[in-house]
Formats: C-alpha cells, sequence, structure tokens
C-alpha cells in the first residue's frame, strides 16, 4: 500500500473512530434518560428503546476494538479476522435486542398496561431521528471506504436504532394524544350535562329524595348524596 492510500485509509479509520465514540456518548445518556422516562411512565416502548441505546452502545465498543487495533498497525490478516468476529458480535447484538423488544411487548399486552404520556420520551426519540439517521449514513460512507462489514453491520444497528426512533415517537405521541382527547372528552361531557348543578341539588336535598341524578350521562346521585347521619356540605 502506497503512502497516499495509507494515509487516506488512516483518516478514514480515526473518521470512523469518531463516530463510534459519538454513537457510544449519545446512546449511554439517551438509554438513560429513555430508562428513567419509561419507568416514570410505564411505557414499554420507551424501555425497548432505552435497552436498544445500550444495545447500540456496546455495538460501538466492539467496533472501537476493531478500529483501534487497525490503528495500531495490526496486520492485514489480522484485520480481517477481526473484522469477521465483530460483524459476528454486531448481529448477536441485533438479535438479542428483537428478542427483548417482542418479550416486553408481549407482557405489556398480556398485563394491558397503559402507558401514560411523556413530554420526555417525544423529546428525546424526535432528536434521536435526526441523531441516528446523520450517524448512519456517515458510517455507510466509512465502512465503504474501508471495506469493513462490521462496520457497515453497526450502520445497519444504527439505521434499525433509527428507525425504532420513528416507531417509539409515533406510540409515545399516539398515546399521548389519546390521553389529550380523553381529558378533553371528558371535561366537555361534564360541561355539557351540567353535573355541577345536579350536586348542588342533591345537598340541598338531605333528605335525599332528589333521584335520578344527571339525566343526560347518568351520574348516579348516590356519588353526591350525603351520609345518613351526616350534615351537608359539613365533614
Amino acid at each position: 500500500m502506497n503512502d497516499a492510500l495509507a494515509g487516506g485509509r488512516a483518516a478514514s479509520v480515526r473518521q470512523a473512530l469518531g463516530l463510534e465514540y459519538l454513537t457510544i456518548g449519545w446512546n449511554v445518556v439517551e438509554g438513560v434518560v429513555a430508562v428513567t422516562a419509561a419507568v416514570l411512565a410505564g411505557s414499554v416502548a420507551l424501555l425497548g428503546f432505552g435497552i436498544d441505546s445500550f444495545v447500540e452502545s456496546a455495538s460501538g465498543g466492539v467496533l472501537v476494538w476493531r478500529l483501534l487495533a487497525e490503528r495500531r498497525g495490526a496486520d492485514s490478516e489480522a484485520i480481517e479476522r477481526l473484522d469477521a468476529r465483530a460483524h459476528r458480535l454486531v448481529g448477536a447484538s441485533l438479535f438479542l435486542l428483537a428478542l427483548y423488544v417482542a418479550f416486553e411487548a408481549a407482557m405489556a399486552l398480556w398485563t394491558r398496561e397503559a402507558p401514560r404520556p411523556s413530554v420526555v420520551g417525544i423529546a428525546l426519540t424526535a432528536v434521536s431521528i435526526v441523531t441516528m439517521q446523520w450517524l448512519a449514513r456517515a458510517k455507510r460512507r466509512v465502512a465503504r471506504r474501508l471495506g469493513s462489514r462490521a462496520l457497515e453491520a453497526d450502520a445497519f444497528q444504527t439505521t434499525a436504532c433509527f428507525w425504532l426512533s420513528i416507531i417509539t415517537l409515533t406510540g409515545v405521541g399516539l398515546n399521548a394524544a389519546f390521553f389529550i382527547a380523553r381529558e378533553g372528552a371528558e371535561a366537555w361531557r361534564g360541561e355539557e350535562c351540567g353535573c355541577e348543578g345536579d350536586v348542588a341539588a342533591l345537598l340541598d336535598d338531605p333528605s335525599g329524595e332528589t333521584s335520578g341524578g344527571c339525566s343526560s350521562c347518568g351520574c348516579s346521585s348516590e356519588r353526591a348524596a350525603p351520609k345518613p347521619g351526616t350534615t351537608p356540605g359539613r365533614n
């Protein structure tokens, strides 16, 4: 290999290492924030997204190991062996991620958990979409220059994270929209049926002769009727 080619390859290795360091740093922060938000919101989608961030960090660590070996001057045969081993490790991490997300999704369906809206989750996944798309493209370009199948697999891992960000954002966003719509509908029904007036009337009738509750929404008078032996309006 002549000096020009060697210099170009060395520059590509440095660029690839920079991308992997950025991948690891971003995904560690992303994973901690996503898992925390998932626990607070009870969101399986966000939890799977956070775990994917740690898997992506592990994949980046494998590539750093492979790239540092080349930068230290390992011979071409050793680099090929390391690249093949790194390729298998990245593939295994993708497989484990798929199993984990499938398991968590099945558990959520079984227990019928309803996650709460997460503004942090929405913001995080939106930023991740832009970041992962840029990283995946940059990694693919460097992978072609280096002829590294391991780096190509890692770029695919980053692309998978990009799509998972979109899916998670869609799920968390739809859940938030549904929650807001439900709260709005309940507030609207409360104003429409005049429950407040009915409650006041029930409190003014300590004998409990008022019957039927709210005729519009079917609110039961039992909800507002005072307990026997108590004075209306007092605890």
